[in-house]
């Protein structure tokens, strides 16, 4: 089998059926290229190069236009990450109101800076510019679910809640 062919077949069915179905929602396979990536990402963890090839072959897309994007938007992940993701709003509102407190919280509890994973691969901590929750600064999103406004104790008791 040769490496365009082996790239090719790495989408599973299921995922090919996933990607049409959305992409049917769009005018472009172009315009739904990220929700192609994040149904793959949902399954597998992260996107890796031949993933991003096999995506961009089944939407029809260039690579490098696709990886273009994927780099631009900052939930696609291109390296492994942990089981739960921890992105730490660093816009002003959420600095303000004492997003430094929870980002030196998860550095004390878990071990690690930004852009870091635990060793035990249960956490990864990305800053991220603004998770549009002004309102409810200071905010964390851990995985797809919002959080905030927190305090130090109660980011603890999040993290508890993700532990065995």
């Amino acid at each position: 089998m040769s490496r365009d062919e082996k790239i090719r077949s790495m989408l599973t069915e299921e995922e090919k059926g996933m990607i049409d179905e959305e992409l049917s929602h769009y005018p472009t396979t172009r315009a739904g290229g990220i929700e192609a990536l994040k149904i793959v990402q949902r399954r597998r963890g992260w996107i890796s190069d031949d993933l991003l090839l096999a995506v961009a072959h089944h939407v029809g897309m260039a690579p490098a236009e696709l990886d273009r994007s994927a780099t631009f938007y900052n939930l696609i992940f291109r390296r492994p990450i942990g089981r739960h993701v921890v992105l730490v709003c660093d816009s002003v509102s959420c600095w303000l109101m004492g997003a430094d407190r929870l980002r030196d919280r998860l550095r004390h509890r878990l071990g690690v800076g930004a852009g870091e994973t635990t060793a035990d691969g249960r956490f990864t901590v990305l800053p991220n510019v603004c998770l549009g929750a002004c309102d409810r600064a200071p905010a964390v999103m851990i995985d797809e679910t919002l959080h905030g406004p927190l305090t130090e104790d109660e980011l603890d008791r999040l993290l508890d809640s993700q532990m065995p």
